[in-house]
């Protein structure tokens, strides 16, 4: 029988590793299956949550995903990725062939718009002029923490009409308690792939922040209506989660 109404789930995790194993467990349990229309993989599978939340309190614990000896599954990510991806996340270099990065959306935003010179049409970026990143820790270092105005964001209006817009949207940032938190959004998430090189460079990029204003490190809270599994992956995660007897599909 067709459900009715979505269904929400939340996962309370301890560190990042703890956090991808149990999304694991949880959407081979509860996911839905679809053929995707458009987007990455268009025509193949996915096995996607309606909804998710995942809080992690100690996601400097453990940053990268563990495998057991002896599974003879690949590891989705390493410290040298994630490192790699740090500098994706804090600096605005970008390849021709790119139309944006997280990094130039956070420290270096543009707004692209067509221009027509000399009669053939040319794409003009217009700088905004701000580092979103260096702005938060300005707003905490000089106002203090009471506030709800220090988010970043890496969506923008034209983004729907790119062939590969942003999976992650918005970084909103709370401190409490003595620590800084990051609140995400991602609109679209590859779960065994995406999700832990996202969430460790993130990670740091908070840790960063967290010193460079003066306090603890503090949780990540996550929110996603599209964190999925792509169908070439759903072994892997039934080996990783010792669910191999599940039948999805």
């Amino acid at each position: 029988m067709e459900k009715e109404f979505l269904e929400p789930v939340f996962v309370d995790a301890f560190d990042l590793d703890d956090a991808w194993f149990q999304c694991l467990c949880k959407i081979l349990e509860k996911g839905h299956i679809y053929k995707i229309t458009r987007g990455s993989y268009e025509g193949q599978r996915r096995l996607e949550f309606d909804f998710v939340v995942v809080r992690v309190r100690r996601p400097g614990h453990q940053i990268i995903p563990i495998i057991p000896e002896g599974m003879s599954i690949p590891a989705p990510t390493d410290m040298e990725y994630i490192q790699g991806y740090l500098n994706y996340l804090l600096t605005a270099v970008k390849t021709e062939s790119e139309d944006y990065t997280y990094g130039e959306r956070l420290v270096e935003p543009k707004v692209r718009v067509k221009e027509r010179i000399n009669g053939k049409e040319m794409i003009k970026e217009m700088p905004l002029n701000v580092n979103q990143i260096e702005e938060v820790i300005k707003i905490y270092k000089e106002k203090g923490f009471g506030t709800n105005q220090a988010i970043m964001e890496i969506g923008m209006p034209s983004d729907i009409k790119l062939v590969d817009p942003p999976c992650l949207r918005l970084i909103d940032t709370r401190v409490r308690y003595g620590r800084l938190h990051f609140i995400l959004y991602f609109r679209s998430w590859d779960l065994w792939g995406g999700f832990p090189s996202n969430l460790g460079g993130l990670q740091l990029v908070k840790q960063y922040m967290a010193e460079e204003i003066g306090v603890g490190d503090g949780e990540i809270i996550a929110v996603s209506k599209g964190l999925h599994l792509y169908e070439y992956s759903w072994d892997l995660a039934k080996i990783r989660t010792g669910k191999t007897d599940l039948k999805i599909g």
